[in-house]
């Protein structure tokens, strides 16, 4: 039987098509989202005060879904922030300082390690964690600052961010607008994150090297005179034994919680939860024993600029993810029972059309979702519009009749590779400025490897499909 297509349906291709508009032009598209929403609640329900109603509660449904996400991520930034006020960090690095004795090693061990803590604690903060120790010593084994800037950026806010198999902010966004699990969106990423994290960290080093024995990279060695006058601030908070004690005891809490998901199989909301908790314990045990009389009031200080850290990440997301959510599930739930009787929803309705009218290849299908997901990462956010490549890998995965889980996952890929800190110079000042390199500069240096590894990773793509 056919699919039975209504103005709704067309309604939400038009938005598609002007959101990508936007985002291609590099203009906000939250004006676009909400007149969106509106135009399919006006049309299905026909009333003007339900239709009003129903932007603000598709913007209520967005943020109940990605509120596990925004609390995991502000409790995180929370923690760190007590982290690095009282030192722990600098203890937690110190042992890594000695193994960085070339340029190699400091490219390696630097982004290894980014990566590793950026799965934990998300990329910014990790940034910040690692930076301001790690740059000095770097500089003194001779990789340039660019360099560093390079390893943490490729290696976090690529690597780490675009699988976020940890925290798994990312892969929720993308899997809830595909209408699938959290776990397949994970493990079809999976291949698709190590060839393209493989192919642009090596490409990225052997031009690193090239310029480097050329010349045309030199030493930087300023650093933030603002970060090392906090630093010494704040060297008393803590002594050097209470700091090593807790320089042990994060890491191993993290460790014991990755065992926990994987004897009790936590995934998804429950993985997200275990990391949550964990680092409520560790930020209220940080700032009581830092604070000692003002940890009480320090707690809830450090809440309060992980709440606005998390909320500054989220505000353009909610109501893009709004208005993809009507795609799916969400339609029936915000605006009521208005599709036709045999829809199951309007992107896997659109799915089932595409799939009747136009040839489409796996080939075709793929390139179209790393095309997506790029245009949707020029935002400089790579959040904002990793729904839309959700929705988009559902549609073309009905039409395949499988794959959603391989298309979604290369369509979060590239959007956060492009968007979320490697490509667009706004989105690269943390990492910039830790290093004191002009973002413009790095943006440029990882243009070709990082455009590299997306083909490679697309090519892949279609073989696993």
């Amino acid at each position: 039987m056919g699919v039975e297509f209504t103005a709704l349906h067309w309604i939400y291709v038009i938005f598609i098509v002007l959101i990508i508009g936007f985002m291609v032009k590099r203009r906000d598209t939250t004006l676009i989202c909400v007149v969106g929403i509106f135009m399919l609640a006006i049309v299905a329900t026909g009333d003007l005060t339900s239709s009003i109603s129903g932007v603000f509660n598709s913007f209520i449904y967005a943020i109940t879904e990605l509120l596990s996400t925004i609390l995991i991520i502000s409790i995180i930034v929370a923690m760190s922030r007590v982290m690095m006020t009282s030192g722990i960090n600098e203890v937690m690095v110190a042992p890594f300082t000695k193994i960085i004795k070339t340029p190699a090693l400091a490219y390696w061990t630097i982004g290894l390690l980014m990566m590793i803590i950026s799965w934990f604690f998300w990329p910014s903060p990790a940034v910040a964690l690692l930076g301001a120790v790690l740059l000095p010593v770097a500089i003194r084994a001779g990789l340039p600052a660019l360099g560093v800037a390079m390893a943490m950026n490729l290696f976090g806010h690529g690597i780490a961010l675009s699988s976020d198999f940890v925290i798994q902010g990312a892969p929720k966004l993308t899997a809830d607008a595909a209408g699938i699990p959290v776990g397949d969106v994970v493990s079809a990423s999976i291949p698709l994150v190590i060839t393209m994290g493989v192919v642009t960290t090596i490409v990225a080093y052997i031009f690193l090297r090239r310029d480097m024995k050329r010349g045309t990279l030199l030493l930087n060695t300023a650093n933030s005179a603002e970060e090392n006058g906090e630093q010494e601030t704040l060297e008393n908070l803590l002594s050097i034994g209470h700091k090593r004690f807790f320089a042990v005891l994060i890491p191993f809490a993290f460790i014991l919680d990755v065992i926990a998901m994987s004897v009790f199989k936590l995934q998804g909301s429950d993985a997200t939860a275990l990391i949550g908790g964990t680092s409520v314990f560790i930020l209220l045990l940080l700032s009581i024993v830092a604070h000692k009389t003002e940890g009480l009031e320090k707690t809830t200080s450090y809440l309060i600029q992980g709440f606005q850290f998390g909320f500054k990440v989220f505000g353009p997301v909610i109501p893009i993810a709004a208005f993809f959510y009507l795609g799916d599930a969400g339609f029936t739930q915000i605006l009521g029972d208005h599709l036709p009787a045999a829809s199951h929803g309007i992107v896997n309705d659109l799915g089932v059309g595409l799939a009747a009218i136009v040839p489409l290849t796996k080939e075709i299908a793929v390139i179209t979702l790393a095309v997506v997901g790029a245009i949707t990462g020029l935002d400089g956010s790579g959040f904002s519009g990793i729904s839309l490549a959700g929705s988009v890998g559902s549609l073309f995965g009905n039409a395949l009749g499988g794959g959603t889980a391989t298309l979604t996952a290369l369509g979060q890929i590239t959007a956060i590779w492009v968007g979320g800190g490697t490509l667009i110079p706004w989105a690269l000042i943390p990492a910039a400025a830790i290093c004191n390199v002009s973002p413009f500069e790095l943006a440029r240096r990882n243009l070709i490897p990082v455009i590299i590894g997306l083909v490679v990773t697309t090519i892949v793509a279609v073989f696993l499909i």
